[in-house]
């Protein structure tokens, strides 16, 4: 059977294997240990001129070729077995893969729960022509499940047909085993290699080794003792890891919008196409470090379900960047993708303010003055504001942050108030979401405001999460595709400007925005 089964007009339902290649792509490490440990020695006497086979050991030459021989035969034969154990199988709203021949496992998502989709290509699997594909649910912990490999169009067909189906797209009825075609994409953005590394250059790792390396010349002049010099070694040596692994990993990112998602792709070396649903972002983070104000580029980070387990560990830090270096009409244009309806009449001053801006301007509402012994810096930056949509909280005088919670993704809400807090009448507001590098948080907020907002904005998220009758995200707009299925994008995505000039939300709504709160709602913001 091949991996492409659905494209091929198979019965839906059928159980089909991975690409041949693939325990070959996934074990060659163990290959490659084998060959070192029984051809070392000989490699180092060939180089020397030597005979291949020391004399003292030429007797049990015949034995330790059998065993290596009897080593490979059963790494490859171990390799063979995992490969025709493992099936997989998209039937009654699932996809199921079936792994092991000794213990035998099988893992499952529902394609309505699926968040998200990757495609990976390692090195080897690149030459090979091969991909991974990823499927995260709601705080699996790790991938849902891992189908590897597949021929890379293979992949692509795979994954276009069950976010199709998992969307709600109405396929032919005539043809229901039908597989969907790829949905066509809009580029918003593409980040230039040189932006990249000017970013890692000034970024917040780079400051703390400049004053590190200053600290040790200071001291080196003061004890006139150049051992402080040595630290400095493992610090570069960290740093220089750090900025390789960044820039792989952030190497030609793209980001598109199509019918099934947004779509980012990057990587240097291992490739990865990750598509996030419409609506399936829980909170983003826009943020900025000191010294990228001269360039005005900003960071994009995401809490999405499935990513939160490896948030902080290298590939779950790149997976959970929606945008790693841009400017603000670029930050603006990935807003305007992830928050179609941004709630309010105003978006780009109201989000212009909210990345960059101070005191109540735009509907901002602040800390009180009475605060600025515990923040002198911050008390003028720290506020929140709510559109119809999202509840904005920004922070940050010389870290700027502003962090966005769409109504319907907030799952519980927190007041929290230390000793000091208390004594000045502040309180701090916490939304919990799923698991990632973005903290929602409204610091140092007034106590009556912090209160009322606590009432409003649980009556915002129950009105939001009621209208959100379905968890395919198309079939809540209506009929949007025409059959056959999914051949252009559907109306509701939003444009994306035509010139830097005018980034962001310049298209229709979707279908579910409204320009009248509800009742739970209006009372919300009357006492937020």
């Amino acid at each position: 059977m091949s991996a492409g089964g659905l494209a091929s007009g198979k019965p839906d339902g059928e159980w089909l294997r991975v690409h041949p290649a693939t325990p070959f792509v996934r074990g060659w490490v163990a290959l490659a240990a084998i060959g070192y440990f029984f051809g070392r020695d000989s490699f180092e006497r060939m180089l020397q001129g030597q005979p291949l086979i020391d004399d003292r050991i030429a007797g049990r030459a015949p034995w330790l070729l059998g065993g290596g021989a009897l080593m490979l035969v059963l790494a490859v034969l171990g390799f063979i077995l995992s490969w025709y154990f493992t099936r997989y199988q998209v039937a009654e709203g699932y996809v199921r893969v079936n792994t092991g021949f000794l213990f035998k496992q099988q893992r499952q998502a529902r394609l309505d729960r699926v968040q998200a989709i990757d495609i990976v290509q390692p090195l080897l699997a690149r030459i090979f022509g091969l991909a991974e594909l990823k499927f995260e649910v709601a705080d699996a912990g790790e991938s849902a499940v891992r189908l590897a490999y597949l021929r890379i169009d293979d992949a692509r067909q795979l994954r276009a047909t069950i976010l199709a189906r998992a969307s709600g797209v109405r396929l032919d009825p005539a043809h229901p085993e039908a597989a969907a075609p790829e949905a066509p994409e809009q580029q918003v953005l593409q980040v230039p290699p040189s932006r990249l590394v000017g970013s890692l250059l000034l970024s917040e790792q780079s400051v703390f080794v400049v004053l590190g390396a200053a600290a040790s010349v200071m001291l080196s002049a003061l004890t006139e003792n150049r051992a402080f010099f040595l630290y400095l070694i493992p610090a570069a040596l960290g740093l220089i890891a750090a900025y390789w692994t960044s820039f792989t990993k952030g190497y030609n990112f793209t980001a598109a919008i199509s019918p099934d998602g947004i779509r980012l792709r990057y990587g240097l070396l291992d490739t990865q196409a990750q598509t996030l649903p419409p609506g399936r972002i829980q909170a983003l983070k826009v943020a900025q470090p000191p010294l990228w104000r001269l360039f005005g580029w900003y960071r994009m980070q995401v809490n999405a379900a499935g990513y939160g387990a490896g948030a902080n560990n290298g590939e779950g830090g790149s997976r959970t960047t929606l945008l790693p270096v841009g400017k603000m009409d670029d930050v603006l244009n990935m807003l305007a993708l992830v928050l179609p309806d941004p709630g309010t009449a105003d978006p780009l001053r109201v989000f212009h303010q909210g990345v960059n801006g101070l005191d109540s301007d735009a509907g901002f509402v602040t800390t009180p003055r009475r605060a600025r012994l515990l923040a002198p810096l911050g008390w003028r930056r720290n506020a929140f504001a709510a559109t119809d949509t999202a509840l904005l909280m920004r922070s940050g005088r010389w870290w700027r942050q502003l962090v966005v919670v769409p109504h319907q993704r907030t799952q519980s809400i927190a007041l929290q108030q230390g000793p000091l807090a208390r004594r000045f009448g502040l309180a701090d507001l916490v939304l919990h979401t799923t698991t990632g590098p973005v903290a929602p948080r409204v610091i140092q907020a007034d106590i009556r405001e912090a209160q009322a907002l606590f009432d409003a904005q649980a009556a915002r998220a129950r009105a939001a999460r009621r209208r959100q009758t379905s968890e395919q995200w198309l079939a809540q707009a209506g009929p949007l595709v025409e059959q056959p299925p999914l051949v252009e994008p559907p109306q509701q995505l939003p444009k994306l400007a035509s010139s830097p000039r005018e980034p962001g939300w310049r298209g229709p709504t979707t279908p579910d925005s409204r320009t009248t709160p509800t009742a739970p709602q209006q009372e919300g913001q009357q006492r937020g």
